[in-house]
């Protein structure tokens, strides 16, 4: 009996000691992420990362700060508990209000994020974005049925034009994708690929 409660506290040990481990390096795998993406999106540079670069940097240029509140707001919201949390739910409350565009906290997007003008961009929570994406005013992207658990997924080197609208169940946009202006998208978007909503001008009036 003793020898069967030793090896079921073994087993126990064992599975705390693994989730721990993979707690670790979870979080080991977002801190790097959130380095490498303030490298390339504050600190613009091929400098060795510090804190201090990408806070003077962060500081110096008012077009970067977006990225350095949104990025360590997502990072909390990910990796941290309940107070992590409501800080990042505050912190991206303030930007929202700030810059006037919403990416929810919970979003996948890789390094190298670009936004062209802030107004008007909408990015659901949903959304799985690949490197070197780039965004311009009043974009939005978001899933068609908000029950589902769908994903929008948008891979590398993708820019997406003013006025589009990606909204659908379960979209995959490849890589190297231009998507013009004024476009809907709701379907899946191959690689290596220019696309565009085709809309004839109307003449209202002669002069």
């Amino acid at each position: 009996m003793k020898t069967l409660k030793l090896k079921n506290n073994n087993i126990n040990a064992q599975r705390q000691e693994g989730d721990l481990l993979t707690f670790v390096n979870a979080h080991d795998l977002a801190l790097q992420h959130l380095k490498v993406c303030l490298q390339r999106e504050v600190i613009v540079s091929l400098k060795p990362f510090s804190w201090l670069e990408v806070l003077h940097k962060a500081i110096k240029f008012p077009a970067r700060r977006y990225h350095f509140w949104w990025r360590i707001a997502n990072y909390l919201y990910k990796t941290g508990g309940h107070k992590a949390k409501k800080c990042a739910v505050r912190i991206n409350r303030n930007l929202r209000n700030k810059y006037s565009l919403d990416i929810k906290l919970g979003a996948d997007i890789g390094e190298g994020m670009k936004i062209s003008h802030f107004i008007g961009i909408v990015i659901a929570d949903c959304a799985v974005i690949g490197t070197n994406f780039h965004i311009t005013q009043n974009v939005t992207i978001g899933v068609k049925d908000i029950d589902k658990a769908s994903k929008i997924i948008i891979g590398n080197d993708v820019t997406i034009g003013p006025n589009s609208c990606i909204i659908g169940n379960d979209i995959t946009i490849g890589d190297n994708v231009t998507i013009g202006a004024m476009s809907f998208i709701n379907d899946d978007i191959p690689a290596d690929s220019i696309v565009y909503t085709p809309r004839p001008a109307s003449i209202v009036r002669m002069k």
